[in-house]
């Protein structure tokens, strides 16, 4: 792990645990692995920093209760989407809980977990735009954020309606584009974009949510399956307790 990412982890990461005693003694303890999960910076309603400069969000929140629910330690650590992502490819996490789509390319190199949220893409302007549709977008310039599903399906339509992609790490950045006006729209997932604009961006959604992957725990092709079972059990309890639908109340409001 690099320098940075280690102070990055020292600084910004929570240390979430459980403990799984057993009636051994104070061997097990020092046994007992804490798995390394890499989250995203800003993606909020699943992630984000609160006033409190805190890292809360659904995706965080349904991990702390599996992992209470399953008694597994880990150590959360801030990296940003497309950096967790290359990370976990680099050995440097065991696993990625981001928001991430559960899609057809991405399964050729991790294993997910049960789906733990059905998403869909948005398209959101300016709350003063003009833009009411993709054929508004000839000639012009959008915003996408590496990596998400925004982006790929803002890349499978671009040719046919004419626009350009103006891609971004991280979805404060995106956002601040489109307000700028240096580009006429963004793609985002529909809850996140919905959740903005709940706090006050001066965003609209002009069209319907195009229909979208799931969201999914993931983990790389054949490493940490123990990881993926206890998240597909513990995902399985909240759900059936009710934790799960308490925490999604916490965020998006029906």
């Amino acid at each position: 792990m690099s320098l940075l990412k280690k102070f990055a982890a020292m600084a910004m990461v929570a240390v979430m645990a459980v403990g799984m005693t057993a009636c051994g003694g104070g061997d097990d303890a020092a046994d007992t692995k804490t798995y390394v999960i890499a989250t995203d910076t800003t993606f909020a309603p699943f992630e984000f920093e609160n006033d409190k400069g805190e890292m809360v969000g659904i995706d965080l929140d349904i991990l702390k209760a599996i992992a209470d629910d399953q008694g597994f330690e880990y150590e959360l650590v801030v990296a940003g989407f497309s950096a967790a992502c290359t990370g976990m490819e680099a050995g440097e996490y065991d696993a990625v809980i981001a928001g991430m789509s559960i899609t057809d390319e991405r399964k050729e190199k991790y294993d997910f977990s049960e789906p733990y949220y059905d998403s869909g893409v948005g398209m959101a302007v300016n709350a003063d735009s003009d833009i009411a549709s993709y054929e508004d977008l000839k000639d012009k310039t959008v915003a996408a954020k590496i990596g998400t599903e925004g982006c790929s399906f803002a890349e499978s339509i671009a040719e046919q309606y004419g626009f350009t992609i103006n891609q971004f790490e991280d979805s404060s950045s995106m956002y601040q584009d489109v307000l700028a006006g240096n580009s006429v729209a963004c793609f985002e997932d529909y809850p996140v974009l919905g959740y903005e604009i709940s706090r006050g961006v001066a965003f609209k959604l002009p069209l319907p949510m195009e229909n979208g992957n799931s969201y999914g725990f993931a983990v790389m092709k054949g490493q940490n399956t123990e990881l993926v079972e206890m998240f597909n059990a513990g995902l399985k309890n909240i759900k059936d307790s009710g934790k799960y639908d308490e925490i999604l109340n916490t965020y998006i409001s029906k």
